[in-house]
């Protein structure tokens, strides 16, 4: 199958405050972010003609600006009404959303105040991050060579593009090898998560999952929680060990993309996809729809 460019369709992107034609989205060459990664961005699905948790996503991506020394020029009300707006001058219903807000090209350096910062949204049909039979089954995952930073080194409650450039590595090296993905350590030797997912365990009915005190506090993770605690059902947060994962059960992981997803494999470890991770997987995707009242 072959791959259509992102930068080569048809539709509009919302581009500081306009829309503008799809291919005509374009930054300059010496944009600080291209060369300080000095970018905030959000991932988002809307279903329906509904953006899941759309308020809570917007308002983290204003204090990742925030946490990365710029303010977004625009309220969060104007990005929620763009992020929808550009939805529908596409013609979606049920698509994957991106907003990005990063320092212009104004100057180049280490110093970049003077920069103005820009907003772009862009909208585009997504499919299930993994296919259908690959998360029934429950996906396979090696160990990440690069661990979580400590928040003392890095903006680490921020969204922030640079901190996935160790994410990119390790997924990749992941998929050379056959795996769907890595599950990351942190720098203290502790579960953190996958490269773009939040994760979590089964132990004798009770839900287990990292503190996220270096890593992302994932909006699709705090909903499962609370889908998860509306069923009834004990949810730790906790530092966990990699000496632990053969007490466990189950794993699955969570987030915008992957929404849940089981997993069958973490390097050495087995994990067998069972009645927790498939029934929150069920009722996860029921509740983005409507389907099932929001816990």
């Amino acid at each position: 199958m072959s791959l259509v460019p992102y930068d080569d369709r048809d539709g509009w992107i919302w581009l500081d405050g306009q829309f503008v034609p799809w291919r005509e989205a374009k930054v300059h060459v010496l944009t600080h972010a291209l060369h300080y990664a000095s970018a905030v961005f959000e991932g988002e699905r809307m279903y329906g003609g509904e953006i899941f948790k759309l308020d809570e996503h917007t308002r983290r991506l204003f204090n990742s600006a925030e946490i990365l020394d710029f303010q977004i020029p625009w309220t969060v009300e104007q990005i929620n009404e763009a992020s929808l707006a550009v939805c529908a001058r596409n013609g979606l219903t049920d698509c994957y959303v991106r907003p990005i807000a990063w320092r212009g090209s104004e100057t180049i350096g280490v110093s970049a105040q003077a920069s103005k910062i820009h907003v772009a949204i862009a909208a585009w049909e997504w499919p299930s991050y993994f296919k259908p039979e690959e998360k029934a089954k429950g996906i396979r995952l090696t160990w990440a060579r690069y661990s979580r930073p400590a928040p003392n080194t890095a903006p680490t409650a921020s969204k922030a593009a640079g901190l996935y450039m160790i994410c990119t590595i390790s997924k990749h090296a992941a998929e050379r090898e056959g795996y769907a993905d890595a599950m990351m350590l942190d720098w203290r030797g502790y579960v953190a998560e996958a490269t773009g997912a939040n994760v979590f365990f089964v132990r004798d009915g009770v839900l287990h999952t990292p503190e996220p005190d270096c890593f992302l506090d994932g909006i699709t993770r705090r909903s499962v929680i609370e889908l998860a605690r509306s069923k009834g059902f004990e949810v730790v947060q906790r530092h966990i060990t990699p000496d632990e994962l053969p007490t466990f059960s189950e794993c699955f992981i969570v987030g915008t993309a992957a929404e849940v997803t089981p997993v069958s494999e973490i390097g050495e470890h087995r994990f067998t996809p069972g009645n927790i991770s498939l029934s929150l997987m069920d009722d996860y995707a029921r509740m983005v729809r409507r389907e099932l009242a929001p816990a």
